[in-house]
């Protein structure tokens, strides 16, 4: 029980996806401007992060493995992936068409977003069990999502405040990204 606490603490703070690994940074910018869609995009990277860890664990270990064909696993993974993103448009289409138009190009793109690749990559390479993957699954991708919420915050009342013509937009929200990343550097003493 001890472990899981350790897998779930360090994926969400000490060695967050966006923040400490870098993984994640194009989906990390590009839906943050706005709460809501930055809430939307971590909602759906939460649900198919948590997913694609648990059936890539059990096709690396059931399948790939076991036939000795370990050399597919990053085609195998992205197939995994861009099956449940598919699935995951489809239903935000159905159920909440703003927020679908809100992600725009960016809930696609969740196919290719690194983090979620790297984090079903990394549970293998670690060696956990499918209780360990799912942990670290949920972790970061709930990790993942406390930083688009947080940098989604910050944007909202960036664009209140009074900043200099040549931080304005994107480059203010770089200073932020990297303030963020420092403070999140606190956290390494905790695990």
């Amino acid at each position: 029980m001890n472990s899981i606490f350790t897998i779930l603490v360090s994926t969400i703070f000490v060695n967050n996806y966006v923040f400490a690994k870098f993984l994640g940074i194009c989906p990390f910018l590009g839906v943050s401007g706005k709460m809501e869609t930055a809430t939307g995009m971590g909602v759906a990277v939460t649900f198919v992060t948590t997913l694609a860890g648990i059936v890539t664990f059990i096709i690396q270990k059931y399948v790939l493995d076991v036939l000795g064909l370990g050399y597919l696993q990053t085609i195998a993974f992205i197939l995994v992936i861009a099956s449940l993103v598919q699935f995951v448009e489809m239903a935000i289409k159905k159920m909440s068409p703003t927020l679908y138009n809100g992600l725009g190009v960016y809930l696609p793109l969740i196919t290719t977003n690194c983090m979620v690749l790297g984090v079903a990559i990394l549970n293998i390479q670690e060696g956990y069990t499918l209780i360990e993957t799912i942990t670290s699954s949920v972790g970061a991708s709930l990790g993942f999502f406390l930083a688009l919420v947080l940098i989604a915050g910050l944007r909202e009342k960036l664009e209140l405040a009074d900043i200099p013509e040549a931080f304005e937009g994107f480059p203010i929200t770089l200073i932020a990204t990297g303030l963020m990343s420092i403070a999140f550097s606190g956290f390494a003493g905790l695990v």
